[in-house]
């Protein structure tokens, strides 16, 4: 065994006991839990068989359920694929089942796609995750990816989540260590595919700390604000919290904000993009003395869409679409291009990559007015759209014949 699944293993379970000696019952803790499991065709069966059953046996360890932890599972491949979404199942043995009856889904090592979905399910209501609880992701890999890591795992752990890597053996180690939360030992574990079991108690400690929040923390931040979340220091009785929140640079402009004392979150907005924010989280009881936390945010660029969509090149049944991209530190990760008729009718999508502002659209009916939408994805989650009408001309009409001179006396030249 690794010195550091040694030392992770201990810290792990003195953590995991922290959440007890604080009095409340590990059924008490809510969050979202994500596993990415590498089900690619990199994977031996049998590995994907012991991984598949190492998730399964951990997560009958954690208190899943409605009001408590909720957790999905996505496959790594070609393309990502949820096996099953957050609240589909209310307990650790239903969550293991589905792990269990999960199918191996081959394909390339595409994990950095997989991450960029794995934010959008983290975030999304529409998967079952709820906004203001933690956020974990659990990723089990061999080691591997057919595309960059890096900066997908980043804006998770910007957006606040807080990720756990479990590589079986062949992993490289700064990559992996710089991907994982830190500090990596106790984020980050090597271990080798028959010795899964080795960690699983200690994983399971370090998944349920991460849902205790420790202190003061931002998370879901945006270009216009952010969401705060800290450990329940008070009751309604016992006090009050006094929120404060200032720009970096001019602490004069401060906002304050009374919260009850049952009070775990507040969410800031109408902030000003690309700042820096401080944070004061002052506890007032009545009961005994608390310190004060502190925190520093910084907003994200300010998300601008496309401001101008030109049509040109129109023909019967193709027109080109141009745009003017958003530049610099809040570019776009990509656009979708939707046209479909103002009359109804089925509308056709293209998807445009980052750094280009342009496509042609092929396929449409000569003589019909369109609709053009144009939406930029930015990686906060939001999306910004613009739209334009355009119409395409009426098919060139069909020549009537040549009619042919006749020549008498001679021949046709």
């Amino acid at each position: 065994m690794l010195p550091w699944t040694v030392i992770g293993l201990a810290l792990s379970l003195r953590l995991a006991r922290s959440g007890a000696e604080r009095g409340l019952p590990a059924s008490a803790l809510q969050g979202d839990l994500l596993f990415l499991l590498d089900s690619s065709a990199s994977v031996s069966h049998y590995e994907f068989n012991r991984v598949r059953e190492f998730l399964g046996r951990l997560a009958a360890l954690l208190p899943v359920g409605p009001g408590a932890l909720r957790a999905s599972l996505v496959h790594v491949g070609s393309r990502p694929h949820t096996e099953f979404p957050f609240g589909q199942h209310s307990s650790g043995s239903a969550v293991q089942d589905a792990i269990r009856a999960a199918a191996q889904r081959m394909g390339d090592t595409n994990t950095g796609l997989a991450l960029a979905y794995a934010k959008k399910q983290l975030f999304a209501k529409a998967a079952g995750a709820r906004p203001g609880v933690p956020k974990v992701l659990v990723w089990v890999t061999d080691g591997g990816s057919s595309d960059p890591v890096g900066p997908p795992m980043q804006e998770l752990k910007d957006l606040g989540v807080t990720v756990f890597i479990v590589s079986t053996g062949r992993g490289n180690l700064l990559e992996l260590s710089a991907a994982a939360s830190a500090p990596a030992e106790k984020h980050l574990h090597f271990v080798d595919v028959d010795d899964l079991h080795i960690i699983t108690q200690a994983l399971r400690g370090s998944i349920l700390d991460a849902m205790w929040p420790q202190q003061l923390h931002a998370s879901e931040v945006t270009s216009s604000g952010f969401r705060l979340a800290w450990p329940s220091l008070l009751t309604a009785d016992s006090g009050y919290y006094v929120l404060e929140l200032a720009p970096s640079t001019d602490p004069g402009a401060a906002r304050r904000q009374q919260l009850p004392g049952n009070a775990t979150g507040w969410a800031w907005t109408g902030l000003d993009s690309d700042t820096d924010y401080d944070v004061a989280l002052v506890p007032e009881s009545n009961v005994r003395l608390l310190r004060s936390q502190h925190l520093r945010v910084r907003t994200l660029p300010e998300e601008t869409g496309p401001e101008l969509i030109v049509v040109s090149h129109t023909r019967p049944r193709s027109l080109r679409v141009s745009w003017a991209p958003a530049l610099g530190p809040d570019a776009a990760l990509g656009y979708h291009v939707q046209v479909g008729p103002l009359r109804g009718g089925a509308a056709q999508s293209v998807e445009v990559p980052a750094g280009e502002n342009s496509t042609t659209l092929q396929g449409l009916a000569p003589g019909t007015a369109y609709l053009v939408t144009v939406t930029a994805a930015f990686r906060s989650g939001r999306e910004r759209a613009l739209s334009a009408k355009a119409c395409t001309p009426e098919g060139e009409r069909s020549r009537a014949p040549r009619p042919q001179t006749q020549r008498t006396g001679g021949r046709e030249p």
